[in-house]
Formats: structure tokens, sequence, C-alpha cells
């Protein structure tokens, strides 16, 4: 790799001196453009991980990069999705979808001036979600896969080179899930962002990532390290393939390893 977008090296962190190393060690370099994704066990770092690549947390040791620069603080390149859709109640679809530009420098400062053209934007991100008439909708009155779908957009309205995803779609049923896979294909290889995916489920990741990482028990270390050789564009049909059957027995060998079990 000439280049990493995501550098990792030799990084360290605990959150008090007391309670140890919650991940020890990590050197993980990220292409520009990969989607990557972050298994393990729960307590293993994997959030901890995401904390350290957005800036939100500092290395204890090592040093981590993003974009050829050293983090030092919080990031403005990244957009953030998590489990819960964390939708504001009172604000409709669309307004839900413009906070960052309402918060967020430099689209703060020139917010009401250029409205017009932010509201186009979160207007077609929308539609490319399958969100087109729902715009003027409440939180409540969306189903839970059209809130999470309305929270990534929201993640990606500022056009972030770095977007992070925490479990973003665990909360859902298989169905609505698997829907959100696809969508999520398509809006990475739409848009060509980084993602750094962290989840459980094993298929998931087989599905979405170009690059899995599955990390030990506390403290968090990257104990294996496996490149998804499958072509792109993905279909669900290749989850029934006895190729993705191999990849996701291989990464759960590797968890179950990691477990004792």
């Amino acid at each position: 790799m000439a280049e990493a977008f995501v550098d990792f090296d030799r990084v360290s962190l605990a959150y008090d001196a007391s309670s140890g190393f919650a991940v020890e060690d990590i050197s993980v370099r990220i292409a520009p453009h990969e989607f990557v994704a972050i298994v393990g066990p729960s307590g293993c770092g994997k959030s901890t991980f995401m904390k350290l690549s957005t800036g939100l947390k500092r290395a204890t040791k090592g040093s981590v990069a993003v974009d050829g620069r050293e983090v030092t603080g919080p990031l403005k390149i990244t957009g953030m999705a998590f489990q819960a859709p964390t939708l504001l109640p009172w604000r409709t679809t669309l307004d839900n979808v413009l906070l960052p530009l309402e918060i967020v420098e430099p689209y703060r400062s020139d917010f009401r001036k250029k409205r017009g053209e932010y509201v186009a934007r979160a207007r077609a991100l929308l539609a490319s979600v399958g969100l087109a008439g729902n715009e003027e909708k409440y939180p409540w009155q969306l189903s839970g896969g059209m809130q999470q779908r309305a929270s990534i957009c929201r993640a990606l309205v500022h056009d972030p080179k770095l977007l992070m995803l925490d479990e973003p779609f665990g909360a859902l049923d298989a169905f609505t899930r698997e829907e959100l896979w696809q969508m999520m294909r398509d809006l990475h290889a739409d848009k060509k962002f980084t993602v750094i995916l962290v989840t459980h489920d094993l298929r998931e990741a087989v599905f979405l990532a170009d690059t899995v990482y599955c990390m030990s028990n506390r403290p968090g270390r990257i104990v294996a390290r496996r490149e998804i050789d499958l072509p792109r564009p993905r279909d669900l049909e290749v989850t029934y393939s006895e190729r993705f059957t191999e990849l996701v027995h291989e990464l759960r060998e590797h968890i179950g390893r990691v477990r004792g079990g």
C-alpha cells in the first residue's frame, strides 16, 4: 500500500492508569476508499478503535494518522452512524439529515445563505436510499429501517471522507438488515468514501468489506486480517455461495479461538 488513508502505528490506549490497556499494539493501514470491517467478541475494543480513528480519544502509545495527518483531536472529515438512529423526535426527516450542516464548520457559517443548496443535497441523499416522499415525516412515523436510512444520510450529508459505522444494522430484522447492506454497498460504490464498520455479524462483514480484521479479548489486539476475495458488485445471491460460507466459517474459527471455544 503506497499511502494509507487511516494509519495505526503500534497504537495502545488505556482509559485510566488502573484499568490497563483497552487496545494494545495495533498496527493497521487502511487504503483510500477501502471498506474495512472490525469483528471480535464483546468488550474487545472495537468501539475504542473507532474513537481513536475519529480523534475522540488519543492514543496512550503509538500514533494514529488520517488523511496524512496525525490525529490530535476530533476530526471534521468523518461521519458516524450507530445501532440506535438517535434522530431528534421534534425534527422532520429532512431537518434531521440537515443537522450536521447546521453545526459543523465550514457549513455552519453559511447555512442560511446556502440552505436551498443544502436542502437539495439532503433530498438527493434521501432519494438515493429510498426515502423520497418521507422528508416531512417525524421519526415516530418511520419504521426502524427507515430511521436507520435517515441516520446514515445524516452521517453523509457533509460529504465525509471517512464513514464510521458502529453496529448500524444490529437492531433490525434479517430482511431489513439485508436491504440496508445493499444500500450501503451502493452508497460506497457511488461516493467512494473510506468505511470502518464495527459489527458482530460475520455475514455482514464478508458481504460488505474489502478487508476484515479480527480482534482479541481485552486488551484488544489484531489477531487476524482477511481480505475478502469476492468480486464486486456483490448481490445477496453471493451469500449462498460456497466461497462466502468458507469465509464466514474462517472468521468464526478466529473468533472461536479468541473466546477459547
